[in-house]
Protein backbone atom coordinates (compact mmCIF):
# COMPACT_ATOMS: atom_id res chain seq x y z
CA UNK A 1 0.00 0.00 0.00
CA UNK A 2 2.47 2.30 1.15
CA UNK A 3 5.10 1.40 -1.80
CA UNK A 4 2.22 1.72 -4.21
CA UNK A 5 1.12 5.21 -2.66
CA UNK A 6 4.65 6.64 -3.08
CA UNK A 7 5.15 5.43 -6.44
CA UNK A 8 1.86 6.77 -7.81
CA UNK A 9 2.94 10.32 -6.30
CA UNK A 10 6.16 10.08 -7.11
CA UNK A 11 7.77 7.84 -9.43
CA UNK A 12 11.47 7.96 -8.44
CA UNK A 13 11.01 7.00 -4.94
CA UNK A 14 13.46 4.58 -3.83
CA UNK A 15 12.59 2.05 -1.45
CA UNK A 16 14.53 -0.34 0.81
CA UNK A 17 13.67 -3.70 2.36
CA UNK A 18 10.95 -4.49 5.27
CA UNK A 19 12.08 -4.60 8.91
CA UNK A 20 10.47 -7.25 11.21
CA UNK A 21 7.96 -6.63 14.02
CA UNK A 22 10.93 -7.34 16.20
CA UNK A 23 12.65 -3.86 14.97
CA UNK A 24 9.47 -1.87 15.30
CA UNK A 25 9.42 -3.23 18.80
CA UNK A 26 12.93 -2.16 19.53
CA UNK A 27 11.65 1.85 18.87
CA UNK A 28 9.06 1.19 21.60
CA UNK A 29 11.35 -0.70 24.03
CA UNK A 30 13.95 2.28 23.73
CA UNK A 31 11.66 5.42 23.65
CA UNK A 32 9.25 4.31 25.64
CA UNK A 33 6.20 5.17 23.46
CA UNK A 34 4.01 3.26 20.77
CA UNK A 35 4.87 3.59 16.90
CA UNK A 36 1.77 4.84 15.26
CA UNK A 37 -0.18 2.21 13.59
CA UNK A 38 0.28 3.78 9.65
CA UNK A 39 4.16 4.61 10.68
CA UNK A 40 4.29 0.61 11.65
CA UNK A 41 2.40 -0.29 8.55
CA UNK A 42 4.99 1.31 6.55
CA UNK A 43 8.12 -0.06 8.01
CA UNK A 44 6.81 -3.37 7.62
CA UNK A 45 6.92 -2.89 4.00
CA UNK A 46 9.71 -0.75 3.39
CA UNK A 47 12.57 0.27 6.27
CA UNK A 48 12.49 3.68 4.36
CA UNK A 49 11.75 5.61 2.17
CA UNK A 50 14.30 8.33 -0.15
CA UNK A 51 13.36 10.68 -2.98
CA UNK A 52 15.21 10.84 -5.90
CA UNK A 53 17.56 13.28 -4.22
CA UNK A 54 18.59 10.93 -1.64
CA UNK A 55 16.36 12.92 0.74
CA UNK A 56 15.04 10.95 3.61
CA UNK A 57 11.33 10.87 3.24
CA UNK A 58 10.90 8.29 5.88
CA UNK A 59 13.59 7.19 8.09
CA UNK A 60 14.67 3.38 8.49
CA UNK A 61 13.43 2.01 12.03
CA UNK A 62 16.76 1.99 13.48
CA UNK A 63 17.50 5.81 12.54
CA UNK A 64 14.04 6.60 14.34
CA UNK A 65 15.54 5.50 17.87
CA UNK A 66 18.69 6.60 17.46
CA UNK A 67 17.78 10.29 16.42
CA UNK A 68 14.94 10.48 18.71
CA UNK A 69 17.15 9.29 21.30
CA UNK A 70 19.69 11.85 20.15
CA UNK A 71 17.00 14.87 20.33
CA UNK A 72 15.96 14.07 23.41
CA UNK A 73 18.96 13.52 25.28
CA UNK A 74 21.58 16.30 23.51
CA UNK A 75 22.68 18.37 26.32
CA UNK A 76 22.85 21.91 24.15
CA UNK A 77 19.73 21.02 22.56
CA UNK A 78 18.25 21.30 25.85
CA UNK A 79 19.69 25.08 26.16
CA UNK A 80 18.05 25.59 22.10
CA UNK A 81 15.11 24.20 21.96
CA UNK A 82 12.16 23.08 23.73
CA UNK A 83 11.60 19.67 24.71
CA UNK A 84 11.67 16.68 22.09
CA UNK A 85 9.64 14.14 24.34
CA UNK A 86 6.66 15.05 23.13
CA UNK A 87 7.56 13.97 19.20
CA UNK A 88 8.47 10.89 17.66
CA UNK A 89 10.91 12.06 14.34
CA UNK A 90 10.30 10.18 11.38
CA UNK A 91 11.54 11.80 8.26
CA UNK A 92 13.55 15.25 7.18
CA UNK A 93 13.60 17.38 4.45
CA UNK A 94 17.26 16.89 4.15
CA UNK A 95 18.14 20.59 5.47
CA UNK A 96 17.41 20.17 8.96
CA UNK A 97 13.64 20.27 9.34
CA UNK A 98 12.28 17.17 10.99
CA UNK A 99 8.73 15.78 10.59
CA UNK A 100 6.96 14.23 13.58
CA UNK A 101 4.50 12.39 14.44
CA UNK A 102 2.27 13.42 18.41
CA UNK A 103 2.33 10.20 19.80
CA UNK A 104 -1.00 10.21 22.29
CA UNK A 105 -2.05 12.90 20.16
CA UNK A 106 -3.63 10.84 16.87
CA UNK A 107 -5.83 13.64 15.85
CA UNK A 108 -2.43 15.70 15.51
CA UNK A 109 -1.54 15.01 11.96
CA UNK A 110 2.34 15.52 11.12
CA UNK A 111 4.26 18.25 12.64
CA UNK A 112 7.41 19.96 11.14
CA UNK A 113 9.97 21.17 13.39
CA UNK A 114 11.67 23.98 11.57
CA UNK A 115 15.82 23.78 13.20
CA UNK A 116 16.04 27.53 12.60
CA UNK A 117 13.30 29.04 14.54
CA UNK A 118 12.69 26.08 16.82
CA UNK A 119 8.87 26.24 15.18
CA UNK A 120 6.22 23.26 15.79
CA UNK A 121 3.42 23.12 13.53
CA UNK A 122 1.09 20.67 11.68
CA UNK A 123 1.72 20.31 8.19
CA UNK A 124 -0.40 17.39 6.56
CA UNK A 125 -3.39 15.19 8.37
CA UNK A 126 -1.84 12.13 8.43
CA UNK A 127 0.83 10.02 6.83
CA UNK A 128 -0.64 9.37 3.60
CA UNK A 129 -1.19 13.07 3.11
CA UNK A 130 2.37 13.54 4.18
CA UNK A 131 3.77 11.47 1.57
CA UNK A 132 1.58 12.91 -0.92
CA UNK A 133 2.66 16.19 -0.38
CA UNK A 134 6.26 15.71 0.24
CA UNK A 135 6.69 13.90 -3.15
CA UNK A 136 4.92 15.60 -5.17
CA UNK A 137 5.58 19.41 -4.27
CA UNK A 138 9.55 20.73 -5.04
CA UNK A 139 10.87 22.81 -1.78
CA UNK A 140 9.68 23.59 1.23
CA UNK A 141 7.12 25.59 0.72
CA UNK A 142 4.38 23.20 0.73
CA UNK A 143 4.71 22.50 5.18
CA UNK A 144 5.69 26.48 5.43
CA UNK A 145 2.34 27.51 4.02
CA UNK A 146 0.82 24.81 5.50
Amino acid sequence: MWTELATAAHPEAEFTSPVSAAAIDEIVSRLGQQVPADLRSLLLETDGMLDEFGGDVVWTAKRIADDNIMFRTKPSFADLYQPFDGLLFFGDNGGGDQFAFVPGDPGAGIVVWEHETDKRHRVADDLADYLRQILTVEGDEWYQAY
